[in-house]
């Protein structure tokens, strides 16, 4: 599960951005991206050590998942909700170091998912690795690039993320609910909503950047903030497709 806001707290101004060309947005976005690929790391690096040691023997007991392993991963969906509130009130060091704390805290939760990809077929992970970072690259750069006002997204993003939300707190009592046809579906829906994201995402970036102007201390914390919102999408499409390839 991924929990983020919907919408930057930078309010865009209406239609197209239109943003002056230059070192500055190249700047800020190689900064968003490198944050956000240094989280994609750290996640990669948290979760083999988890599997890689005796670390993942405190995810489960005999029936099933341990107590520590929901400490841990409600914990880390309350620090993303904290972070993306209060990304404005954080110095920017202090942001980027919630976000790699955020990427640890997923790295280990997600480690029950790839123990049965290991188990079933290694490569599923490096193909579902492959193909989110190739739909997140279309995505991300079809949202900077477009001249569509994708404003009009967000309350159905919004609407889909909160119902794969509570699709998988109710899959943590019946996990027959996410068996099946309907849990191929709602796969399906996963990756859409979090591509859709992408893009609704790195044109409000590309928005807010144009409207803070000369402010470097706001531009270093949105980048933080921007970093959160793509790290969650492309961890969240290739959670999803990762457990699409194991279905069987």
């Amino acid at each position: 599960m991924a929990i983020r806001n919907v919408a930057l707290k930078t309010k865009a101004p209406d239609g197209p951005a239109h943003v002056k060309s230059g070192g500055g947005i190249e700047l800020y976005l190689k900064r968003i991206f490198a944050l956000m690929f240094g989280a994609v790391a750290v996640t990669a690096l948290a979760a083999y050590i988890t599997m890689a040691t005796p670390l993942w023997t405190v995810l489960f007991t005999a029936t099933g998942l341990s107590a520590v392993y929901y400490i841990l991963l409600f914990g880390g969906l309350a620090l993303a909700i904290w972070a993306q509130v209060r990304a404005f009130s954080f110095k920017p060091s202090t942001g980027a170091l919630m976000l790699f704390l955020y990427a640890i805290l997923t790295g280990i939760v997600m480690t029950p998912l790839l123990l049965v990809a290991v188990t079933n077929n290694p490569l599923t992970i490096l193909s579902a690795f492959v193909i989110s970072a190739l739909m997140f690259a279309c995505m991300a750069l079809f949202g900077y690039k477009t001249v569509k006002d994708l404003s009009f997204l967000g309350i159905f993003l919004f609407m889909g993320m909160i119902g794969l939300i509570l699709v998988g707190l109710a899959s943590f009592i019946w996990p027959a609910i996410v068996g099946g046809t309907f849990g191929t579906i709602v796969c399906f829906i996963g990756i859409l909503v979090f591509a859709l994201f992408t893009a609704y995402d790195m044109q409000n970036l590309k928005r807010a950047y144009a409207v803070l102007g000369g402010d470097g201390a706001q531009k270093n914390q949105l980048a933080v903030l921007g970093a959160l919102h793509l790290y969650i999408s492309f961890i969240a499409m290739f959670q999803y497709l990762l457990n699409l390839l194991n279905r069987n």
